[in-house]
């Protein structure tokens, strides 16, 4: 087993530590935030991950895992040095570097002997030799080192399964040593490696995820046809699916991509591409058309309320995606931005983001509810951000009784619409234009008799 130092302790960092540490390696992982470091040597968790608390805690109870704000400490401790820290966008969708090149400079300050430097973090094609380059400059002269491309492809939600049993492993380097070393890592893990140069190795995160967003926008421009044709999404997305030159993952009609990873990255291709003088319009309308999702999915709740001022609304999901906490580039959020921004009351619920929702400008605009027949109390419509499974389970006929008017938005796709329905409900989805249009004048004479539950 290796000794093996993350430095960068957040989504990507911490799950990578900690499953490297699982199957048997000795791990320290590194930050600079001390609240963070403080918080983690307590035994509390930053962050929401599947899995991940009960991985840290076993771990670091077997002396395996271990956390410091030390930069050389873990220098010092380590066979191979992984950075896992922010790369955040700039105004003009290129990549911000700062932390990569403050990381570098950190490791050549305290570099004593040969070590592999592994880019852990998502970063623009050339951005390896910047990182051989920085250390070269700042460590000691004559001192050996390796840099290397081991991009990651975790999922949040999922991000435990996904390191733990990959589709594949990515090592772009020009060293046999520091191969080598790559392979002893990941030896315990069962999934091919790609040994590539480090150049091809950084275009592939962007390659896949910009790929994967494209995939997104192409179901959600076939939904908007739906609507407007009478169509059923899910049906067609299930017919093209199937068709395994396609396959059915990442086929669903929503309001659009977000989180941390692929409105970053796509915004980084475009801006790599640009430099490199091959103009990337593909992406672009990509860009367009997961920006208009959110656009069109309000102007329904608009056509439906008339008037959004002064309309309680209830929403349900406020991470980007479900089973984590992270609300970076939420749609969700957006969503519930544009609602205040109209006027409208918002109340909403989330599983696990409602601390992080707390930290931001949105939160003191909006009511945050305990439970999802809470948010609902006195609402004149739901809307479904975040497609969590349990919100599918919730008593829908109870949601009716507690609702003024019956009606929802499922910004996810994620209920059946007949049976919203059939319970009374005036139901619009993405793209389900054969389902999505029960008569309003029926639902809400339906609503009338119904007594207003307090709030």
């Amino acid at each position: 087993m290796m000794n093996i130092t993350i430095i960068g302790s957040g989504y990507v960092g911490l799950t990578t530590g900690a499953c490297f540490a699982e199957i048997g390696h000795h791990v320290i992982c590194v930050d600079n935030d001390e609240a963070k470091i403080a918080k983690l040597l307590s035994g509390s968790i930053p962050i929401y991950e599947p899995g991940l608390e009960e991985m840290v805690t076993n771990n670091v109870s077997s002396g395996r895992l271990k956390f410091t704000t030390d930069t050389g400490e873990g220098v010092d401790f380590a066979d191979v040095v992984f950075i896992a820290v922010p790369t955040p966008p700039q105004p003009d969708g290129s990549v911000d570097l700062r932390f990569i090149e403050k990381v570098a400079r950190e490791i050549a300050a305290v570099l004593k002997d040969y070590k592999v430097i592994v880019d852990k973090s998502t970063v623009p094609v050339k951005t390896g030799e910047k990182v051989a380059e920085t250390i070269r400059r700042y460590a000691t002269p004559g001192i050996e080192f390796d840099v290397v491309s081991n991009p990651e492809f975790l999922r949040e939600g999922c991000a435990v399964e996904d390191l733990m049993k990959p589709d594949r492993i990515v090592v772009g380097t020009n060293s046999d040593r520091a191969l080598a070393l790559m392979h002893k890592i990941y030896e315990p893990f069962v999934a091919p490696v790609l040994a590539t140069d480090i150049n091809s190795a950084e275009l592939i995160k962007h390659a896949a995820n910009s790929f994967l967003a494209l995939k997104i926008s192409y179901i959600n421009a076939v939904a908007a046809v739906c609507d407007a044709s009478g169509a059923d999404v899910e049906k067609v997305a299930e017919g093209i699916g199937t068709d395994k030159r396609i396959g059915r993952a990442f086929l669903n009609a929503g309001l659009g991509y977000g989180g941390s990873c692929f409105p970053k990255d796509i915004a980084a291709f475009i801006a790599i591409s640009e430099d490199l003088g091959i103009p990337f319009d593909l992406l672009k309308e990509v860009q367009d058309i997961n920006a208009r999702q959110l656009k069109n999915f309000i102007k329904k709740i608009q056509d439906a309320l008339w008037v959004l001022q002064e309309k309680k609304i209830a929403v349900w999901g406020l991470s980007f995606k479900p089973d984590t906490d992270d609300v970076r580039c939420s749609v969700a959020i957006d969503l519930v931005d544009t609602l205040v921004k109209e006027g409208a009351h918002v109340t909403a619920y989330d599983p696990k983001a409602m601390e992080k929702v707390q930290e931001l400008d949105v939160s003191g605009k909006i009511t945050l509810a305990p439970s999802p027949l809470e948010a609902v109390d006195g609402a004149e419509a739901l809307v479904i951000a975040t497609e969590w499974p349990e919100f599918a389970a919730v008593d829908f006929e109870e949601v009716r009784k507690r609702m003024i008017t019956p009606l929802i938005f499922d910004g996810r796709n994620l209920l059946d619409p007949e049976r919203m329905t059939t319970l009374g409900f005036q139901y619009t989805g993405i793209g389900r234009g054969l389902h999505s249009s029960a008569p309003a004048a029926a639902a809400v004479e339906t609503a009338a008799p119904r007594s207003k539950t307090p709030a």
